[in-house]
């Protein structure tokens, strides 16, 4: 994918950008993206590979406004941007008080961020969770910390916009008091797709693990002869309770059907169906509902991509480990792009109409005449 020219439209810094997802949408969204920042550099390589030269390698922790509007070289900036990682809102660390854990305190440094740029707007980005019973206190605290923005939450689901993919996200749209800005609301995908709709014309991989001659990141991801036969049982919707009982592993033999033990593993997709929220261990049947409808394989790393909304051409850099960490945290691009045109027209700078039903934030439903 060539780097994107500047859009001459509404100026954005991103932080915490990973591959690049939420810029891209944003590009598309009319935004002019002046400067991303991440601390991975792989992630960065693949940042500057397909959407150009501003994405950096910065610390959060470290960086200040003043040096990013510096590095973005702007006065102001319209919209920053932005999903701190959110390893510590997992669903498996119960009990854990959210606020000790220091990977959910880069949230107060994008609040930091956003007191020292003092942008028009923002979007903050998260996990389903945060948004819920769980991340209350921490929401709460940003909120009440920015104080100067009239804030906007929204729990979405990525089949909302255009994707085959159940992913749950959190969205926080925050507009400075001085703007006078219009209820956000998000406009839905006018078409439901399915996994034959993201993937269904792809050839298969090559047989022999290598990349695909004219398909970036499109490689079969190797699993042992005795996973493949296991997998060969398992029906489309199906999963590792359709291998016969000799095969299964030991952990499988002596789980509770009944109970559902771990439902999704060795799970084979369904072409008219969706996928559940990719992780960054998609590329493995082993780790959830992840195989090919058809072929006994899991997903590739391509497959992935568009599953997430990435076109083709965006190529991924590093390692299989490092792709699949920067496809399964990645902003969906199609979600980000509807953030931000919702971002645009609630601050006027966007005339085009809503063609289809929307998406109302929590606390401003009862505002909204548009069909929902």
């Amino acid at each position: 994918m060539s780097p994107v020219t500047r859009s001459g439209g509404p100026t954005c810094i991103e932080g915490f950008c990973g591959a690049g997802g939420m810029s891209l949408g944003l590009h598309r969204a009319g935004f002019d993206v002046r400067l991303a920042f991440d601390n991975n550099p792989v992630a960065i390589s693949t940042y500057r590979r397909n959407l150009g030269v501003h994405g950096k390698v910065m610390d959060a922790w470290q960086v200040t406004g003043r040096e990013l509007l510096d590095a973005a070289g702007l006065d102001e900036v319209d919209l920053f941007a932005g999903g701190p990682p959110c390893q510590g809102f997992s669903k498996q660390r119960r009990g854990a008080h959210l606020l000790d854990d220091p990977r959910n305190r880069l949230v107060t440094e994008f609040a930091r961020l956003v007191e020292e740029l003092k942008p028009k707007a923002f979007i903050f980005e998260n996990v389903e969770i945060v948004g819920q019973k769980r991340g209350r206190e921490l929401v709460g605290e940003l909120v009440e910390r920015l104080d100067g923005y009239e804030t906007h939450r929204f729990l979405v689901c990525a089949a909302d916009f255009g994707l085959a993919q159940t992913r749950g996200r959190f969205l926080l749209l925050g507009f400075r008091n001085d703007m006078a800005a219009d209820i956000p609301v998000l406009e839905k995908s006018r078409k439901r797709v399915t996994i034959r709709d993201a993937i269904g014309d792809l050839p298969a991989p090559p047989a022999d693990y290598r990349e695909h001659p004219t398909i970036a990141n499109h490689i079969k991801c190797k699993i042992t002869k005795e996973n493949e036969i296991r997998f060969s049982h398992v029906k489309p919707g199906g999963g590792w309770q359709d291998i016969p009982w000799k095969l299964r592993l030991p952990c499988h033999q002596v789980a509770d059907v009944r109970s559902g033990g771990w439902p999704d593993v060795y799970g084979r997709l369904e072409w008219n169906g969706v996928c559940p929220t990719l992780t960054a261990g998609f590329d493995s049947f082993t780790r959830g509902r992840y195989g090919h409808p058809e072929q006994n394989r899991s997903l590739t790393l391509r497959e992935g991509a568009r599953l997430q909304g990435f076109p083709d051409e965006f190529r991924f850099m590093g390692n299989r480990g490092d792709i699949r960490l920067q496809i399964g945290n990645a902003v969906p691009p199609p979600l980000a792009q509807a953030a931000g045109e919702a971002v645009q027209r609630a601050l006027g700078l966007r005339a085009a109409p809503i063609k289809g039903s929307v998406i109302a934030s929590q606390n401003s439903r009862a505002q909204l005449s548009l069909a929902v």
